[in-house]
């Protein structure tokens, strides 16, 4: 859990007395590329610490996967409806990749939010990176074109556009995969 650790203390100071609670509370497990850590309309009861590998979310929506977030190592992944609501998902997480993960059971991880200030100020933070996040990706997809909103994309997510499917990104940017290629390939012929 070496690196997950090493991303909470980035953004946070983290004791090693949370850290050994929290590392009492988890599982390592490991699974393959296209593995659905969390489904639709059913109840997962884990978040996933990311330690290797990447993952993305999305609504399926009309037959269409529609993406909206990747997630790689250091982060963690879990359904907001169960954690918060007590409800079913509405969304699928997948790995675009092996993962190593750490899972922790949500009850445990709810605790952890209530019961640990230094966990606590970690989760704001990262549901605040989170909530920034969301905010800037509605508005770019209102007011940028394509291209704008493919190079913000870059900055924001710079180790998605090296390691997955072109359709994964064209697909949260709202785009067709046409129109993400022949973007990609004008920015090739600049180079």
């Amino acid at each position: 859990m070496k690196h997950v650790i090493a991303c909470m203390r980035a953004l946070c100071p983290i004791s090693d007395e949370t850290v050994k609670e929290l590392e009492s509370l988890v599982v390592k497990c490991n699974y393959p590329k296209r593995y659905q850590l969390i489904k639709e309309n059913i109840f997962c009861r884990y978040a996933y610490f990311i330690e290797k590998g990447m993952t993305r979310s999305f609504w399926l929506v009309d037959g269409e996967e529609i993406t909206t977030s990747f997630s790689c190592e250091g982060g963690i992944v879990f359904s907001m409806d169960e954690l918060y609501y007590n409800k079913k998902s509405e969304e699928f997480v997948e790995t675009l990749e092996d993962v190593e993960v750490y899972r922790i059971e949500l009850t445990d991880l709810r605790r952890l939010f209530e019961t640990n200030l230094e966990f606590c100020n970690w989760g704001r933070i990262i549901h605040q990176n989170e909530y920034r996040r969301l905010h800037r990706s509605h508005k770019e997809r209102l007011t940028l074109p394509a291209r704008q909103r493919y190079e913000e994309f870059k900055k924001q997510f710079p180790y998605v556009c090296q390691r997955t499917n072109l359709g994964y990104i064209a697909s949260y940017l709202g785009i067709t995969l046409s129109t993400l290629s022949r973007l990609r390939s004008n920015e090739n012929d600049k180079a």
